[in-house]
């Protein structure tokens, strides 16, 4: 990794430094081990990281990024070096740029009220059979993230998957036009969001700025069964879903608790698919058009398929005790996600089924309403419904007017008692849903039911 005077200017404490320096890596962490490494200094609300420029110094770090006017501690040794800028993070993704341009691998921005990530780790799976890929680690997907999955990508990549994250409009236009993708994907429209965002229209305009960036000749796949996703529609648009309307449709898709099987209709290939739920089957058709536009055999696609590594606690499935299946969903939630993954515990072959489902955060004024949405997905063959938190309680509160006699419902205000009643219900013939957001911290609920 190099940078030039067409990013910043250099200055050295030493008079004999060559114009171009090399680095092996880019750090904004002053905690890292970060041998030869360029520290970038970010400023945030509650933070300023030129205060920690000696601890990047101490951990190996050679140079490093400098906003004008910011003082310069006297420690610094002398082969030390500074690149003067106006704004750091602007110069952080101003590098990434370059490096892109250096690297020239074949950019795929994945976008996405839900599934993203998923999308992106199913994407990464299938392509590695036949490209050397990168992809963003967990969910480093915004302006400070995404660059620096850029810059973490190696010399050899030939692929580069992105996740493309936002809170409200115009961050993803920015995070597109650093990335400027090959390809796209926007796999749906939820709520999450909404409190900033204000409707599903408006988050529907938002991740559609993925196109902003998006290179000539390029290709967008979007969810072709959302009617808000119909204005956006052009040239450059691929739709897929499970609707006949689509310019690729998803059919014969049968599930059971390993998995899915499924084929699209332009093709008689079957695909095989380790994850549980119908929309990750949609979130697996995206990445078979991404291979397909980028000539990747379908029996290469099947074995990406098979070799996928998912990021955790995404509809994970884990050895309960008991002999019992804990389902650990708790990386985080939306209303719509709620009601997914409790479509997904419904059609599963056991006779005991158990959703636990917390709090739902960020969903705005509507967030009472939106959280009694919930309970529209709970019914048979559920046999368990345990809310834990202030806004789980108004799932409760709904199934309390409408559910039917045979299901337990309770709700519980912390997590110790929801476990409580838990471990005694679990035997083979028990699968356990959990399901909220991050804030939650539910997996600390799968810990305790895990064997």
């Amino acid at each position: 990794m190099s940078i030039t005077g067409k990013i910043v200017r250099k200055i050295s404490l030493h008079s004999n430094v060559e114009a171009e320096q090399q680095f092996s890596g880019v750090f904004t962490d002053s905690r890292q081990e970060m041998k030869n490494g360029l520290f970038i200094p970010l400023v945030g609300e509650r933070f300023d990281g030129h205060k920690f420029l000696l601890d990047a110094i101490k951990n190996g770090a050679t140079a490093a990024i400098w906003e004008e006017g910011k003082q310069i501690p006297r420690e610094i040794p002398d082969q030390f070096q500074l690149f003067f800028v106006q704004d750091t993070l602007v110069a952080l993704q101003q590098l990434a740029k370059v490096y892109l341009e250096q690297i020239q691998p074949t950019v795929i921005g994945v976008t996405g009220s839900n599934g993203k990530t998923t999308t992106k780790d199913i994407i990464a799976a299938v392509l590695s059979t036949t490209y050397a890929t990168h992809k963003t680690n967990g969910n480093f997907n915004n302006e400070i993230g995404l660059p620096l999955t850029v810059l973490a990508m190696p010399a050899s990549c030939e692929v580069l998957i992105l996740e493309l994250g936002m809170s409200e409009l115009r961050e993803i236009a920015l995070l597109s036009e650093i990335a400027e993708p090959h390809f796209a994907v926007v796999t749906n429209i939820g709520e999450s969001h909404i409190e900033q965002l204000g409707s599903r229209e408006a988050i529907a305009k938002a991740k559609m700025e993925i196109v902003e960036g998006l290179r000539n000749n390029g290709k967008v796949v979007i969810d072709g069964d959302e009617p808000l996703l119909v204005p956006y529609m052009t040239d450059e648009t691929i739709t897929c879903g499970f609707s006949e309307k689509n310019d690729v449709t998803i059919v014969e898709y049968e599930g059971d608790d390993n998995g899915f099987t499924f084929r699209l209709q332009d093709s008689t290939f079957q695909y095989s698919l380790p994850l549980l739920g119908k929309h990750n089957v949609h979130n697996a058709a995206y990445a078979v058009i991404i291979a397909k536009l980028l000539n990747v055999k379908e029996e290469s696609i099947n074995e990406g398929l098979h070799q996928i590594a998912l990021t955790s606690m995404r509809l994970e499935k884990k050895q309960g005790k008991s002999n019992s299946v804990i389902i650990n969903d708790a990386y985080n939630a939306s209303p719509t996600s709620m009601r997914a993954a409790i479509d997904v515990v419904k059609e599963l072959p056991y006779g005991k089924k158990i959703v636990v489902l917390g709090d739902i955060y960020e969903l705005g004024p509507d967030e009472e309403v939106l959280h009694r949405s919930v309970a529209s997905a709970v019914e048979q063959p559920i046999t368990h419904v345990f809310t834990v938190g202030s806004k789980g309680k108004w799932i409760y509160d709904e199934l309390q007017k409408n559910s039917d006699n045979t299901m337990v419902v309770k709700s519980f205000e912390n997590k110790e008692d929801v476990i409580n009643e838990i471990l005694p219900l679990l035997d083979e013939k028990t699968i356990v849903l959990v399901k909220a957001s991050r804030g939650m911290k539910l997996e600390t609920v799968v810990e305790q039911l895990i064997s």
